[in-house]
């Protein structure tokens, strides 16, 4: 595995300063603990994340292993019926469908190793597991999808199940479900030093695009993602249309081999079918090389979906310097800095005029795309999430207790909404020097009275405020 020659220094020069002496300070306080991780497959975004997650854990003195559960070809059905449904697309969920996945939860947990202090159990299809847990290790399931629209009958019957986990990972805190146990939000992330994401020379990128027949003499709209209807591939295709009538430009669509019923590959094949600069690319089962090869050539990434997950492939875009034309689906939203590292539009005719605004003006591509890479840097990035995987998780458990955060000292929660976690970023939409410094404090608000500003030579101490008046007064009798 190439996760396994990767050690934590290396990500020194890439992640922001002190967070890899931070997780080396988490890794000995861990130091003994067995953390197991448990999976359907070894493939795709979860599985860039864990091939470098488990390594660097146990590197960090964490003993920590990754599981994969078997099943038949029915099994493999029956998963893919209820992660539609829980994604809100209407499926017939049968009692025997939900007995084959009790089932195979069972036979897989006497075959799996999961005598773990913490179990951490990824999705759907290993979710009855739990069933057969010890009571020494704590579990906890990570949901990698949006549950917001789940379909009711199938979240009623699956919610029995969640509720006998010690805590749940959500990616967004609007993907979460209601639940009784504790709930945590920790961001999906890339790694830097993977295939998919490390730097890459233009000969190498040469190779790889001769192979997927792509060519190089005109700038590239790329947009990766499955040929599903919910992805929008004919609106990318009709955004295309409305600009290369004032540029001359090239569009590839690359995505996995569709699966069965739903695909739009067709449609989509069929649309580019009378245009040369458009290019539809099925890509290989493990594309890391391809798709490094794709983003760093493309010129503007779109990610034009109409109902998406977290989408980390905005992330990936951003952090080979891309500007990205995307949408407000999904956790889209959340990885851009808007009018900063790309646009969110909402139509057809509005993707086509933000790509000729950039197109236009090709300084601003560079800029965004500088932008975008930091952005990903501080916040998206392998190590940071690295602390969210055990610490949340371990502490609500009382496997541990976390030490102080550089850049705060507490969780931030509000009201019932799920606990949020910003060990090592701040909110979005503030800078670090801002998340310490607040605009308020320089008009002395009652939190931040006395706070120093950052740049304010005439600022004085504001002067205290009076204590509220008492109703009824001390002097007023009762009749």
């Amino acid at each position: 595995m190439p996760g396994a020659l990767v050690k934590i220094d290396d990500y020194r020069q890439v992640a922001p300063r002190g967070t890899v002496d931070f997780l080396m300070r988490i890794g000995e306080r861990l130091r003994g603990r067995r953390l197991a991780h448990v999976s359907a497959s070894r493939y795709g975004a979860l599985a860039e994340s864990l091939n470098r997650v488990v390594p660097i854990l146990n590197d960090l003195g964490v003993e920590t292993t990754w599981e994969i559960t078997i099943g038949t070809a029915d099994f493999d059905q029956v998963t893919r019926a209820i992660a539609k449904g829980l994604a809100g697309t209407e499926q017939v969920i049968t009692d025997s469908m939900l007995a084959r996945l009790r089932e195979t939860g069972a036979d897989n947990a006497q075959r799996l190793r999961l005598d773990a202090d913490l179990v951490m159990v990824h999705d759907a299809a290993p979710l009855a597991l739990v069933e057969g847990r010890g009571e020494a290790s704590r579990w906890v399931w990570r949901c990698h999808h949006d549950l917001s629209a789940a379909q009711p009958q199938l979240w009623n019957a699956l919610r029995p199940m969640v509720q006998r986990y010690d805590a749940a990972v959500f990616s967004l805190a609007r993907f979460a479900a209601p639940l009784s146990i504790p709930r945590f939000i920790v961001y999906p992330s890339i790694d830097p030093l993977s295939e998919r994401n490390r730097e890459m020379t233009r000969s190498e990128q040469a190779v790889q695009l001769d192979r997927l027949r792509v060519p190089r003499d005109k700038p590239i709209l790329l947009q990766v993602g499955p040929f599903e209807r919910q992805h929008d591939p004919v609106g990318v295709i009709n955004a295309y249309r409305l600009v290369k009538r004032h540029h001359d430009v090239r569009l590839v669509l690359a995505g996995p081999p569709p699966a069965p019923g739903g695909d739009a590959l067709g449609d989509v094949q069929e649309a580019a079918s009378h245009d040369p600069d458009i290019s539809v690319i099925v890509l290989p089962p493990d594309p890391q090389v391809e798709l490094n090869a794709l983003e760093r050539a493309a010129t503007i990434a779109i990610q034009k979906p109409l109902k998406a997950d977290f989408t980390i492939e905005v992330a990936t875009a951003m952090w080979k310097g891309k500007p990205v034309i995307g949408t407000i689906a999904g956790g889209i939203p959340f990885q851009m800095v808007v009018n900063v590292t790309g646009y969110t539009v909402e139509t057809v005719e509005g993707a086509a005029f933000r790509i000729r605004q950039l197109l236009s003006n090709l300084e601003l591509i560079g800029r965004m795309g500088a932008a975008g890479r930091e952005h990903v840097r501080r916040n998206f990035l392998v190590v940071p999430p690295l602390i969210h995987y055990p610490a949340p998780p371990a502490h609500k458990t009382r496997l541990w207790t976390p030490p102080p955060c550089p850049t705060r000292s507490r969780p931030r929660s509000s009201g019932s909404a799920p606990r949020t976690w910003w060990w090592a970023s701040p909110p979005r939409g503030r800078s670090r020097r801002w998340a310490r410094w607040p605009r308020r404090c320089a008009r002395g608000s009652r939190r931040t009275a006395g706070a120093r500003p950052p740049r304010s030579s005439t600022w004085t101490r504001p002067p205290r405020r009076p204590p509220p008046p008492r109703w009824p007064p001390p002097s007023a009798t009762c009749g």
